[in-house]
Order: structure tokens, then C-alpha cells, then sequence
């Protein structure tokens, strides 16, 4: 493993061993980690940062052995993006090449869900958190028409197998899904649907 990114791990390591820190302590110091393992793009093996020509990637760079958290990059082709989808458990994201277009979403009182305000444009070096309670419902796409852009995200949990949510922002509908990794050696297992792609 890559210096930068086992320094990192060990520090997450040390934060969630802390039964002391409610979530809100927990994204502010895991943000503060994140922001400095974005800091440089000097770090990311190649082969965690190739795009795919028509599905964004989800390479597992390190999951927790007792799943209690993940680090994965996002590796986004030109014109990739996400459905309207949740997480479960809190994320930070941390933006390392390229650029990131985020649209939150929220619930109205008839059970639409619309943006709940304008799209933020995440650039290297910018964190941004997710996490239920502050926000957990967004759409991502790649903010760059003509390049590759890449994100690190860390979640409280082994992302690739928890089971989340994607969303008709028009009747608030929901649809399980389980993202899996693009990555991994065996088949997503843990799929309950083959060919549902998430965030």
C-alpha cells in the first residue's frame, strides 16, 4: 500500500476505535485527514484511476477488516455521472483530479424529492461530507466535458456492500440496490440485483 494512503488508513484506523466521538466529531477529523491525502496527486497507482468508457469506476483502495470503514476512488470518464441515490452511513469525499458536480437532494412534504440547492463543483483539494441527518441524498457526475476526474471517498462502513437507495426524484420512489466494487476479483456477491449501478 502506497505511504500516503496507509497513513491515512492508520489514522482512520485510530478515529473510529474512538467510542468517545458522535458523528459530527467524526467527519471533522476524518475531513481533516482527507484534506491533506488530497492535498498532492502524487499517490493513486494507475491502476486504481482507469476510467471505463461507460460506467464510472469504484476501485476499493482499503476496506476495514470489520467493515468499519472503506476508501474507494471514483474514476469518472467525460459525461459519467450518478442516479439520485443515498449512502446510509456518513462519507467524506475528497477531490483529487478533474472536477465533481454534486446536486443535494431533499424530500418535500408530498414525497418528491428536489435539489435542495444549487450544484456545488468540487476541485482538487476541496472535502465534502455526506452522512444521514446533514444531507444524504445527492446525483454526481463528472463536472469536465473532455477529461477524466477522480474523487476519493471514505464511508463509515464497507460501501460496497451495504445495501442503499437510488431515487425517481419525481414520485420519491426508491429501489434497493448494492454497488459492489469494480475491482473486485469475484462477482459482488452481495448484489441484489445484477447490473445496479450506485454511488
Amino acid at each position: 500500500m502506497n505511504n500516503k494512503l496507509l497513513a491515512f488508513v492508520t489514522e482512520i484506523s485510530r478515529l473510529v476505535e474512538r467510542a468517545d466521538l458522535g458523528q459530527e466529531s467524526i467527519l471533522k477529523e476524518a475531513g481533516r485527514h482527507m484534506e491533506g491525502l488530497v492535498a498532492r496527486d502524487d499517490w493513486l497507482p494507475a491502476s486504481m484511476a482507469q476510467p471505463h468508457p461507460k460506467y464510472y469506476q469504484q476501485h476499493l483502495l482499503y476496506g476495514d477488516l470489520f467493515d468499519r470503514f472503506s476508501v474507494v476512488s471514483f474514476v469518472w470518464g467525460p459525461g459519467q455521472f450518478t442516479p439520485v441515490h443515498d449512502h446510509t452511513v456518513w462519507g467524506v469525499i475528497g477531490m483529487l483530479r478533474g472536477a465533481e458536480r454534486e446536486v443535494p437532494y431533499e424530500r418535500t412534504d408530498d414525497g418528491r424529492l428536489l435539489p435542495s440547492g444549487p450544484p456545488r463543483v468540487l476541485e482538487p483539494g476541496d472535502v465534502a461530507c455526506v452522512a444521514p441527518g446533514i444531507g444524504d441524498i445527492h446525483a454526481v457526475s463528472n463536472a469536465l466535458d473532455d477529461e477524466v476526474s477522480i474523487s476519493i471517498h471514505l464511508y463509515g462502513g464497507n460501501i460496497g456492500k451495504i445495501q442503499r437507495n437510488t431515487y425517481d426524484p419525481q414520485t420519491g420512489s426508491s429501489r434497493p440496490f448494492v454497488s459492489g466494487y469494480s475491482n473486485a476479483l469475484l462477482p459482488n456477491l452481495w448484489a441484489m440485483e445484477r447490473g445496479d449501478r450506485g454511488a
